[in-house]
């Protein structure tokens, strides 16, 4: 299916030379007898590299075809992540790098998005939030507790952050997936 150069709205997903992209920062120029220009900022659903492209009047853009899966993380070996559609039963292997930093995200049993282009893995999607249980947090000196004192703290997952000075080792967290920061304490 083609698309017109005023479909690339943001977050619009499309392909320019057999690369999925998704739309950044969309932004139109109209020029002189109803002709217009479109620059984007688009991202790169395989690599993520971000490149800036203009298109100009009537061009037309290929959609792609991109689909996203709800599945479950089961486990990796080092080298590939397997994961599960748990409607399905159908099994993904996805290397480790395509998963990239989000494995410090992830845990066995996890449900996560797996974005697929013609059918084969491009992209592990995680929710915007994740509950992670802190395995090792130093403690702090009491009197030592300004509100701005933050400290490292050990992740089940095997990753460290920076949290603040209350948390202690054996708390749940929250995550954010899109900066790895703390975010709040969770009732457990």
């Amino acid at each position: 299916m083609a698309l017109s150069i005023t479909d690339l709205k943001k977050g619009t997903i499309f392909q320019l030379d057999g690369v999925p992209y998704r739309v950044v920062e969309y932004g139109q120029k109209v020029m002189g007898r109803g002709g217009s220009i479109v620059n984007v900022r688009i991202k790169s659903l395989i690599d993520g590299k971000v490149l800036e492209k203009t298109f100009k009047g009537n061009e037309q853009i290929d959609s792609a075809d991109v689909t996203n899966q709800a599945v479950q993380y089961l486990y990796n070996d080092g080298r590939t992540y397997f994961f599960m559609n748990e409607s399905t039963f159908e099994q993904f292997e996805v290397p480790a790098d395509l998963v990239g930093e989000n494995s410090g995200l992830m845990k066995e049993g996890d449900n996560v998005t797996l974005v697929l282009f013609e059918g084969n893995p491009i992209q592990v999607e995680l929710p915007k939030n994740v509950a992670l249980k802190v395995t090792y947090a130093e403690v702090i000196v009491k009197g030592d507790t300004s509100t701005a004192v933050t400290k490292d703290a050990e992740l089940e997952t095997g990753i460290t952050i920076r949290v603040p000075a209350f948390i202690k080792t054996g708390d749940l967290i929250s995550v954010d997936t899109t900066n790895f920061t703390y975010r709040e304490r969770v009732k457990e």
